[in-house]
C-alpha cells in the first residue's frame, strides 16, 4: 500500500474510532439526560400519551385529563377543576409553559413514566391494559381551602392564606388571589398561548403564589415572635410587669419617636401582656433593643427565617425565603420588634412562627402532600411528620399562648374567637414603601384554634387592599384578616 493510502486508511480508522466513542458516550452517558431534555419532543409526548395521575384533595380529583384535539400531536391534555381555587397547591400543565409547582415535582409519576412503575407498564402491556400515571394525595382539608380562597374573594383583596397542623406540620389550606384556572392555558393552541400572555402580563399578578413566593413586612402580627425571643432570652421575665417603655417610643439613636394607634395613655410603660392585647409598639420596639440584633435574628432563624422553606419528601422548594437582616443598627433592630423595617415574610413563615407557638414551642416540617399511590393502589411515598426545630421552650411558648389568648378575649383579635373554642390571635398592619403615608398598608391577622388542649390549626391570613374599595382607616388585620381566619378554623375544626 503506497503512503497516501495509508494516511487515508488511518484517517477513516479515526474518524470511525471516533463515532464508535462518541454514540458509545451518547447511549450510556447521555442517555438520561437526553431522554428527560425538555426539548426532546419526545419526552412531551410520552408525557401526555396516556390520562395523568390526579391530585386529590379530600379523597377527591382536583384535576384531570381529555383528549386534545384531532390536529394535536400530543393525545392528552390537562384540565382542573375549582382550578382558581387550587391553582396555589397543584400549579399548572401546560403542554406549551411546562409545569410548577405539584405538577413539576411529581412530573414522573403522574404521568406514568417513573421508573419505580416499571413492572406495572411490562404488566399493562401484555394484559393490554391502558397505561395510567400514579395519583398525588394532597394533606389540604377541601372546607379549609374553600374558606381561605372565598373569604379573599369575598372582599376582593390581593391576598393569601396558610393554614397548617401545629402538631404534624400539614398544609390544610394554601390559598392565593387574585388566581387562574390552569386549564385555559393547559393546551397548545394559539388561543390558549394568548391566555398565559394575558396573565403573566396582568399587573394584578395572578400567577404570583403570594402565600409561598412572595414576602412582604408582616407588621404587628411579628410581635408574637419577639415577644418569644424577649421572654427566652430574659430580656422579659414576668408579662403582667410594667415594661418601663415610654410612649411615643423614641429609637435608639435617633429623634424619631414611633406612637401607638391604642394612645399613649393606654401603652404608656404597659405590660408585655397589655401591649399583645392593644398592640402597642413602644413595648415591643423596647424589646427587640434589650435583646438586641443577634439574638433576635437567632430566634427568627430557629423559626424558619433565612432559609428556604425546603420539603425534602417533596425533594423542592416549598417556600421562598423570609428575612431578617443579617445587618442592623440599634434603630433598625428596634423597628423589628413591630414586625417594621427591612424585615420580610411570606404567609407561610408567619403561620409557622403561630403554629410553632401554639405546639409548645415545637415547629413541625410544612409538608403538602401525604402519599403518591401508584396506578395499582399501592403506596410508592408516604410523608411522616418531622420536626424542624425548637424555637423557644414550652415555658416560653405557654405565655405567648396566654398573651395571644388573651388579645383574643379581651383586645384587637376578638373577631376570631370562636364558641366554646380556645382561640389565640394576633393582629397586623404593616406599613409599606419609603413615603409610608402614600400607600395603603397590608393587612395581617394570624392565630390558632384548639381542640381541648391540643392545638388542631394555625392560620396566616395576608391582605393587599390595594384593588378594594375601603378607606385606610378601615384596613387593619382585626378588620380584614380575622373573619376569614375564624372560617378557616371553624372548617378544621368541623
Amino acid at each position: 500500500m503506497n503512503k497516501p493510502l495509508r494516511h487515508v486508511a488511518v484517517f477513516c480508522g479515526v474518524l470511525i474510532c471516533a463515532l464508535l466513542i462518541r454514540s458509545t458516550w451518547v447511549q450510556f452517558v447521555q442517555a438520561d439526560d437526553l431522554d428527560n431534555d425538555s426539548h426532546n419532543t419526545r419526552v412531551k409526548i410520552r408525557q401526555y400519551a396516556q390520562p395523568k395521575g390526579d391530585i386529590i384533595v379530600d379523597g377527591k380529583p382536583v384535576t384531570g385529563s381529555v383528549e386534545s384535539p384531532p390536529s394535536s400531536y400530543l393525545k392528552y391534555k390537562r384540565v382542573y377543576k375549582n382550578g382558581p381555587m387550587y391553582a396555589p397547591v397543584t400549579g399548572y400543565a401546560s403542554q406549551t409553559q411546562g409545569e410548577t409547582f405539584l405538577e413539576s415535582i411529581y412530573k414522573k409519576p403522574l404521568a406514568g413514566t417513573d421508573n419505580r412503575f416499571s413492572l406495572q407498564r411490562a404488566t399493562d402491556f401484555f394484559t393490554g391494559t391502558k397505561p395510567r400515571g400514579a395519583d398525588v394525595l394532597t394533606t389540604i382539608n377541601a372546607k379549609a381551602q374553600e374558606a381561605a380562597y372565598k373569604g379573599l374573594m369575598d372582599i376582593n383583596a390581593r391576598g393569601a392564606v396558610v393554614a397548617l397542623d401545629p402538631k404534624t406540620g400539614k398544609v390544610l389550606a394554601l390559598a392565593s388571589t387574585p388566581s387562574y384556572d390552569p386549564s385555559v392555558f393547559a393546551g397548545e393552541s394559539f388561543k390558549e398561548s394568548d391566555k398565559f400572555t394575558a396573565l403573566n402580563a396582568d399587573k394584578s399578578k395572578p400567577l404570583a403564589n403570594r402565600a409561598l413566593r412572595e414576602t412582604y413586612p408582616p407588621g404587628s402580627t411579628f410581635k408574637i415572635l419577639t415577644a418569644a425571643a424577649a421572654l427566652e432570652h430574659g430580656a422579659v421575665t414576668d408579662i403582667n410587669a410594667s415594661s418601663g417603655a415610654a410612649s411615643p417610643y423614641r429609637l435608639p439613636l435617633s429623634t424619631t419617636t414611633v406612637g401607638s394607634e391604642a394612645g399613649n395613655e393606654v401603652c404608656d410603660k404597659a405590660s408585655m401582656k397589655t401591649a399583645m392585647q392593644h398592640s402597642c409598639n413602644n413595648v415591643f420596639l423596647d424589646a427587640a433593643s434589650k435583646v438586641g440584633a443577634d439574638k433576635m435574628r437567632e430566634t427568627a432563624e430557629k423559626f424558619g427565617f433565612n432559609k428556604d422553606v425546603y420539603d425534602k419528601e417533596l425533594g423542592d422548594l416549598l417556600a421562598s425565603k423570609s428575612l431578617y437582616p443579617a445587618k442592623l443598627d440599634k434603630p433598625g433592630v428596634a423597628l423589628t420588634g413591630m414586625g417594621q423595617g427591612s424585615l420580610t415574610s411570606t404567609p407561610m413563615q408567619m403561620a409557622m412562627v403561630t403554629a410553632a407557638l401554639a405546639n409548645d414551642g415545637k415547629l413541625m416540617q410544612p409538608y403538602l402532600v401525604d402519599e403518591v399511590r401508584a396506578p395499582d393502589l399501592s403506596t410508592i411515598e408516604k410523608h411522616r411528620p418531622k420536626e424542624m426545630s425548637k424555637p423557644v421552650s414550652p415555658q416560653t411558648a405557654r405565655k405567648v399562648q396566654e398573651m395571644m389568648e388573651f388579645t383574643a378575649k379581651e383586645g384587637s383579635a376578638k373577631r376570631a374567637l370562636i364558641d366554646g373554642v380556645t382561640v389565640g390571635g394576633k393582629t397586623g398592619t404593616a406599613q409599606r414603601g419609603v413615603d409610608v403615608n402614600k400607600e395603603v398598608p397590608y393587612g395581617w391577622f394570624v392565630s390558632y384554634a384548639k381542640k381541648g388542649d391540643e392545638p388542631a390549626v394555625a392560620v396566616a391570613v395576608f391582605i393587599d387592599p390595594t384593588a378594594m374599595d375601603i378607606s385606610r382607616e378601615d384596613i387593619s388585620g382585626g378588620k380584614l384578616g380575622a373573619p376569614i381566619a375564624k372560617k378557616v378554623m371553624q372548617a378544621v375544626l368541623n
